[in-house]
């Protein structure tokens, strides 16, 4: 009996292995089918426009559901255990060559992400321990989390984050007991609920979220509860409220990783404690807390590997405390507001694979203890305010593939020792004071594949055997420096770029025939290179993946050999500051940036702008300014809607300007300055209602200006109608443009009284001024990601200069040589913010507004040859930023101000009046005569003690000219900005 019992049991252990094997050994169990209709239910609530789940269907060559993409079934039972449905962000990879890869991939992958709804028969799904329908946008649509996924209690792994899901969390998720890993990341808002504190078995808890899906931690006393934790993601998360939070989380004995960056803390305070448990900590993530300073406990986690402080206005020294975190392999400090010099105690840290300390305050000279961290990977120190020059231990770092530093003032040549950094990838010198040949440190280094030295003092020839060893470049920026480039003329480069800045090489005078070997090219600068060639035919058909182009500034000339057939089709063109003639280019619709100012193109734009009138063109910014265009702008704006800069200035253009440009209704800066444009006002332009800039000064424009400038152009912040021929009054309806803060309507014949409504120009209050330098036209340049900034010529101080730089700063009131008569309105004595005003040459009377102080900004005044009588107000003393004022040919009387700045001007600024006092020779205590003249000036009769009053003049000329540059600061300050407009000027010319 004991023998029949042995062999029966034999044979089940044999029958059992046998169907281990077969279950191990066959490639894929046949699904349950009853599993496979929920599935096929589940699937038809979704909607896939990119058939991912097209391998999800009943035909009998596909039947097997273990078979089916993102399915997973369990080899002995058959059972569906895993569905991963997800769809990968190209944010959760790193930007190195392997990442960027994966990037590529998760980009062309968020095109396939799922919709619809999750449907409850997922549920039926017993055995199911593993659900990922992360990055499924659509899922969620605003809804909440589904409640009954806390019914599926077989779950081990959940994962809902970026299905779109709003709303609170469930309490039913808190049933899901055997979950290790949880991560609901933007997909809820509302308070965490202490319900999670039950999933004792969790080992991973991910729970990001931001302003729009904000989660509020009240209680942090749930935490205690999840003794397995080990991963703790908590970003964006508002703990305000959870005053424990700090003596919760380091009784957590099994937390390995801590990440509360974006997290809104209760108020740091200087008195918390130095020392706390955290036994398990290796990673501690704390960016964008606000916390001012480095809390003292951080020192004592000495098992952290991982630190990252980052943006958190930490202020001061860098604390010598980091030196007991001799284990850091990663610290983050960077976008702070250290101010020190980098303490040698970092340098200890000798397991450092990823330094940063970018975007901070750090000053001084880097030392030679830098070359102790001979672990390093990635060494960040750009944007800060290093000195001195590179040490030679710097050679050390074998192992660094990212080195940046650039943005400080870092000198002297580089250190030979560059040569032993094997293992370099990218690398970032740019905008430092470094001289010398670089390439003679930097030629052997075969692995680069980005090279900045952009803006530096480097000088000398670049030949062919210092860009031998390049052939894994592919980023190479090395603007602003004096490079010679010299390769002979069948050269071909062992690299392959995508983005080439030479801008300010020498490279000319031939067009360098070399570029053709870069197929991959998508940006190229060779601006200002001295190439005095034309562009050959090949050029444009050998850089197919372009999509910035800039050879400006250079002596280019011929013609543009494009076609309807093959037109233009980068995206950014800049051509300007050349010697093309000509027809302008054929352009295709892609192109979305055309710069060709400043050339000869000399025949109509009717072929550029009226052809492919099917076709809706992508071009948003059009510069043909300062060119011989002629005739009439044509009528053909329809199918160029995306418009948003158009600049005709300095053209030869004729007629009127034509209707259909109303039709550019994104058009935000209009400029066809100097042109022979003729006809009135164009009403047109209502429709044009975006517009922020629009110059039509220098033309022949004629009528009234029609008041619906200020009735639909409510946007504007420029408007120039200066050297026209406009007349009648100035419409009140202009007071309606509160953005305002560059009026000029000069040399036309307007007449009648200034409105009294200037008051309400609101933009020209200072406090209500602008503080951005730039005035932006809301077109960003494809590939550089920069705003494209408008800039106006404006006649401010006598004189014609353009503005772009410090355009935003600039607010000015340019009524000049009109006829406008009536008094200066006291209400524009408001405009607190107004930097320049002229009212000259027209037929003012009055006196001149006592509250005329109050203009504290104002830097120019002119209100010359009017008729404006009474004395000058004494208040004008208080404008100490004037630096220019001319009050001439009125019949002002009296004695003129003393003050900081009056006597520092020109007589002739105070001539044709009856005016007495330093700066004019005509003292007011005296007898002697005064001159009367008229409005077209007389000469001055002399005076019995002329040459006694010369003597006196010296003395008071001293202490009132050039004293005041030594005790004002003003004064100074006028005198410097001058000096850097000038600069300026010269370095741009």
């Amino acid at each position: 009996m004991d023998c029949v019992r042995m062999k029966f049991s034999f044979f089940i252990v044999c029958l059992f292995i046998f169907a281990f094997a077969f279950a191990v050994c066959r490639d894929t169990p046949l699904c349950i089918p009853s599993e496979r209709e929920t599935l096929l239910k589940f699937k038809h609530h979704l909607i896939d426009p990119f058939n991912r789940l097209s391998s999800w269907n009943n035909a009998s060559a596909n039947s097997n559901c273990c078979q089916w993409a993102g399915v997973v079934c369990n080899n002995l039972t058959a059972h569906i255990v895993q569905l991963h449905l997800n769809t990968p962000d190209p944010g959760d990879y790193r930007f190195d060559d392997e990442g960027y890869v994966k990037a590529l991939e998760a980009v062309a992958s968020r095109r396939s992400r799922l919709g619809g709804e999750i449907n409850p028969c997922l549920a039926d799904l017993k055995h199911l321990n593993y659900l990922d329908l992360s990055g499924n946008y659509g899922l969620g649509e605003g809804k909440s989390i589904p409640a009954f996924l806390g019914a599926m209690t077989s779950l081990t792994h959940l994962d809902l984050s970026y299905t779109g899901f709003y709303g609170k969390i469930p309490s039913q998720i808190g049933n899901l007991s055997n979950l290790v890993y949880l991560d609901l990341s933007f997909a809820a808002n509302g308070t965490i609920p202490s319900h999670i504190g039950n999933l004792s078995n969790l080992v991973y808890l991910y729970l990001r979220s931001d302003s729009y899906k904000l989660l509020f931690v009240e209680n942090v006393d749930w935490l205690s509860r999840l003794s397995k934790l080990e991963y703790l993601y908590l970003p964006g998360a508002n703990l305000s409220k959870a005053f424990n939070w700090l003596h919760t989380l380091q009784a957590l004995l099994s937390l390995t990783n801590l990440n509360l960056s974006y997290c809104t803390l209760p108020l740091p305070h200087h008195s918390q404690p130095s020392a706390l448990n955290f036994s398990s900590l290796l990673s501690l993530h704390m960016s964008n807390v606000s916390c001012p300073f480095v809390p003292k406990w951080i020192f004592g986690l000495t098992k952290l590997v991982s630190l990252d402080l980052s943006n958190n206005g930490i202020q001061g020294p860098i604390p010598d405390g980091f030196q007991n975190l001799t284990l850091l392999q990663t610290l983050h400090l960077s976008w702070n507001l250290f101010s020190s010099s980098i303490p040698d105690s970092l340098y200890s840290l000798r397991q450092l694979k990823f330094l940063r300390l970018d975007e901070n305050n750090l000053n001084g000279s880097i030392s030679n203890a830098l070359g102790n961290l001979t672990s390093l990977s990635e060494l960040d120190l750009s944007n800060n305010h290093l000195s001195g020059n590179l040490t030679d231990q710097i050679g050390n770092f074998e192992k660094v593939v990212i080195l940046d530093i650039s943005f400080n003032s870092i000198g002297g040549t580089l250190p030979i020792s560059f040569r032993k950094l094997s293992s370099l990838k990218y690398l970032d010198l740019s905008k430092n004071h470094f001289i010398g040949n670089p390439f003679e440190s930097l030629k052997s280094l075969c692995k680069l594949s980005h090279l900045g030295i952009t803006d530096n003092h480097f000088e000398g020839a670049v030949k062919e055997d210092d860009l031998a060893n390049f052939t894994n470049m592919n980023v190479f920026h090395g603007k602003e420096n004096n490079f010679t480039l010299q390769v002979g003329p069948n050269w071909c480069p062992r690299f392959q770029l995508t983005s080439l800045d030479m801008r300010s090489w020498k490279l000319g005078p031939k067009f360098p025939s070399w570029i053709q070997s870069q197929k991959n090219l998508q940006y190229l600068d060779m601006s200002n290179t001295w190439i005095l060639d034309y562009i050959p035919t090949w050029f444009w058909e050998a850089i197919p993946h372009a999509s910035y182009v800039n050879f400006s500034h250079n002596h280019i000339h011929g013609k543009l050999m494009t076609t309807l057939r093959n037109p233009l089709s980068i995206k950014v063109v800049d051509l300007s500051r050349n010697n093309l003639y000509g027809k302008l280019p054929y352009l295709s619709k892609d192109v979305n940036w055309l710069d060709m100012s400043s050339n000869s193109f000399s025949e109509t734009m009717d072929d550029f702008l009226c052809q492919k009138q099917h076709k809706l063109m992508q071009l948003q910014f059009l510069n043909l300014a300062s060119n011989k265009l002629p005739g009439r702008i044509p009528d053909c704006w329809i199918n160029w809607n995306n418009l948003v800069v158009v600049n005709l200035q300095g053209n030869h253009f004729i007629g009127n300007l034509p209707p259909s440009i109303g039709y550019l209704s994104s058009l935000q800066s209009l400029n066809i300055r100097n042109n022979s444009i003729s006809g009135i006002f164009p009403t047109t332009l209502r429709k044009n209602n975006q517009l922020i800039s629009l110059d039509l000064g220098e033309n022949n424009l004629s009528g009234t200006i029609p008041s619906l400038i200020g009735e639909s152009l409510l946007n504007l912040r420029i408007l120039r109608l200066r050297s026209n021929s406009f007349s009648g009054h100035i419409p009140n309806e202009i007071c309606n443009m509160t953005f305002l803060q560059d009026l000029d309507f000069a040399h036309n014949s307007l007449s009648g009284n200034i409105p009294s409504c200037f008051s309400h120009l609101n933009a020209m209050f200072e406090k209500n001024k602008s503080s951005d330098l730039f005035i932006y036209s809301g077109v960003t340049t494809q590939c550089t990601g920069e705003d494209t900034a408008i800039s106006v010529f404006l006649w401010t101080k006598g004189r014609d200069a353009e503005y772009k730089s410090i355009l935003g700063l600039v607010t000015n009131v340019d009524l000049s040589n009109n006829n406008l008569s009536g008094t200066i309105p006291r209400e524009i004595t408001d405009l607190d913010g107004l930097i320049y005003l002229n009212l000259s040459h027209n037929q003012l009377s009055g006196e001149i507004p006592p509250s005329i102080g109050n203009m504290r900004l104002l830097e120019s005044i002119d209100i010359s040859r009017n008729q404006i009588s009474g004395e000058i107000p004494s208040t004008i003393s208080n404008l100490s930023f004037l630096s220019r004022l001319d009050m001439s040919h009125n019949h002002l009387k009296g004695k003129i101000p003393t003050g900081t700045q009056i006597q520092s001007f020109e007589a002739s600024d105070f001539a044709g009046n009856n005016l007495c006092g330093p700066p004019l020779p005509t003292n007011c205590d005296s007898n002697q005569k005064f001159l009367v003249t008229d409005n077209i000036g007389a000469k001055w009769h002399e005076v019995n003690w002329f040459f006694v009053g010369m003597e006196i003049g010296l003395v008071v000329g001293f202490w009132t000219v050039v004293a005041p540059f030594l005790i004002y600061k003003s004064w100074r300050y006028a005198y410097f900005s001058f000096l850097d407009e000038m600069l300026y000027k010269l370095k741009s010319y």
